[in-house]
């Protein structure tokens, strides 16, 4: 049964922030995106980099026209990625998994949100 530890106020997770804490022996990132929260741990499964301390960024996609021909890049800020400082691995912020190979994927804790206090099950 995974205990349910307070880590801070909902009000003090503003859309877009995360927040880094230590839950035991645990150091975890804490993600608010599109009004939910995501919990990861703040390890990175390529070479144990600090990846909650990453930017977080949307994705670039390719415009491709009727021709086949590329056209441009634009962003997608409905799937926002972790980017990991230490070699720029890319994780979906929503699911933790590696943008290119989905068995790849960050450890991620569940969180609750309720009567104003943010908590992650550890």
């Amino acid at each position: 049964m995974s205990e349910q530890v307070l880590v801070c106020r909902s009000d003090e997770l503003k859309e877009g922030a995360v927040r880094v804490c230590t839950i035991g022996d645990v150091e975890v990132g804490i993600f608010r995106h599109n009004g939910g929260c995501h919990a990861y741990k703040n390890v990175c499964p390529h070479q144990g980099g600090p990846v909650c301390e990453g930017v977080r960024m949307p994705q670039v996609e390719d415009v491709i026209d009727e021709n086949g021909l590329f056209v441009c890049q634009k962003f997608n800020d409905d799937d926002v990625h972790i980017v990991c400082p230490w070699h720029g691995y890319e994780f979906h912020i929503e699911s933790g998994e590696h943008v290119i190979d989905p068995k790849v994927k960050l450890k991620k804790y569940d969180v609750v949100e309720r009567e104003g206090q943010i908590y992650v099950a550890i």
